[in-house]
C-alpha cells in the first residue's frame, strides 16, 4: 500500500514504524516483512521514496506469497498505534567522521522525531539507531517523558555480532558456535568482553592466543569504521539491520532474550541515569531488566570512562539544542 492508503484495523497484526527511509530502515523493512514479523510503516521526508521503496517491496511479498502489509509515507499520523517505533533517521558517517562528529545534526533530527512518533503512538516502545547512539537513546527518552524500559538503542547486538564474526574468521569455525558480548557505549570505547565471549560454552581465552585476541578486539571497535572506510559513500546497513530484527522480534513475540543494548541504568555497574550498552532482558515491556555481571577492576574502570564520554556528549547536545 502506498501513502494513500491505510494498513488493515482489522486482525490487526504488530505494527512497526520506521523513521528513515535509508539503508538500514529499508532493509529492516525488507527483514521484518520477509520473516512475517510485523506490518511496517516506512516514514521518511523525502516526498516518494518511502512510497517507491514500500510499492517495491509490496511486490517482492508477492514474489514470495506473503500478505504482510507495508506503508510508505510522509505523515506521522500513518505511524498511529504503532507497537514499536524506530528510529534510524540521521545522517550517517562518512570516511574520516566519527559518531560523535553526527552530535549536533542528529541531536535535533532525533528530538523532533521523537516528538512526532510519540503524539501518534504514546505506548509505543522506541528502539534508537542513529549516532552517536547511546546520547540520542538518551535524549529520546528524555524527549518523550516515558519509562525508561521502553526506550531502548540498538548497539551491543552488533558490536558483539563484528566480534562473533571475527572469532569465526580466525579461527575457520562456524559462528553458529560462538557468542560474544561486549559493553559500554557504542563507538571507540566500546569494552568487548572475551572471558565471556565463548565457543560452545568455552571462553575464547581458552583457546586463542592473546596477541589474537586483543587484534579482534580492536578490530570489533572500529568495525563500523572499517565498513565507512570501504564504502566511502555510506556506513554499514545490513548487519545493523539484522540486529534491529532481533530486538523487534524479543519484544513483539515475549521472547525475554538476554540481547546486549543500549538501556537505561539505575544504580546498576555503579552508575545512574545514563543509558550504557549493558545485557538484558527484552520482551513485551521492552527492558524487563538489566543483568549486572561481574567486571574487573578494568573492566569497571573502562565503564566509567564510556559514562563519562556519553555524559560530556549529552551536555554538548544539550548546549547545541538550546541555540
Amino acid at each position: 500500500m502506498t501513502s494513500s492508503a491505510s494498513l488493515s484495523s482489522s486482525n490487526r497484526f504488530s505494527r512497526i514504524s520506521i523513521i528513515g527511509a535509508g539503508h538500514i530502515g529499508s532493509t529492516l523493512a525488507q527483514i521484518l516483512l520477509e520473516k512475517s514479523i510485523a506490518d511496517v510503516v516506512l516514514l521518511d521526508i523525502i516526498s516518494g521514496w518511502p512510497q517507491g521503496l514500500a510499492l517495491d517491496l509490496i511486490e517482492a511479498m508477492a514474489v514470495y506469497r506473503n500478505d504482510r502489509q507495508i506503508l510508505g509515507t510522509n505523515d506521522y499520523a500513518d505511524t498511529a498505534d504503532s507497537d514499536i517505533v524506530v528510529i534510524t533517521a540521521g545522517q550517517p558517517r562518512t570516511p574520516g567522521m566519527s559518531r560523535d562528529d553526527l552530535l549536533k545534526i542528529n541531536s535535533k533530527t532525533v528530538v523532533d522525531v521523537a516528538k512526532a512518533a510519540i503524539a501518534h503512538s504514546p505506548n509505543a516502545i522506541f528502539i534508537v539507531v542513529t549516532n552517536p547512539l547511546d546520547v540520542m537513546t538518551y535524549l529520546v527518552w528524555e524527549t518523550l517523558g516515558v519509562p525508561p524500559e521502553r526506550v531502548i538503542g540498538m548497539a551491543g547486538i552488533l558490536d558483539a555480532a563484528r566480534f562473533q564474526a571475527f572469532i569465526a574468521i580466525e579461527l575457520g569455525i562456524s559462528v553458529a558456535d560462538i557468542n560474544a558480548l561486549v559493553l559500554g557505549s557504542h563507538g571507540d570505547l566500546m569494552i568487548p568482553l572475551p572471558r565471556y565471549s565463548t565457543i560452545n560454552g568455552i571462553p575464547i581465552t581458552e583457546i586463542m592466543d592473546q596477541n589474537i585476541i586483543s587484534k579482534i578486539v580492536e578490530r570489533t571497535r572500529n568495525g563500523g569504521a572499517e565498513i565507512v572506510q570501504l564504502i566511502k559513500t555510506g556506513s554499514a546497513y545490513y548487519a545493523p539491520a539484522a540486529s534491529i530484527s532481533v530486538m523487534v522480534e524479543s519484544i513483539l513475540k515475549n521472547q525475554n532474550r538476554l540481547l546486549p543494548c543500549s538501556a537505561y541504568l539505575h544504580q546498576k555497574y555503579g552508575l545512574d541515569k545514563i543509558f550504557l550498552g549493558v545485557p538484558c532482558w527484552l520482551g513485551s515491556q521492552g527492558v524487563r531488566e538489566v543483568l549486572e555481571i561481574d567486571l574487573t577492576d578494568a573492566e569497571q574502570a573502562q565503564l566509567i570512562n564510556c559514562e563519562q564520554k556519553v555524559r560530556q556528549n549529552i551536555k554538548r547536545a544539550k548546549e547545541m539544542l538550546a541555540m
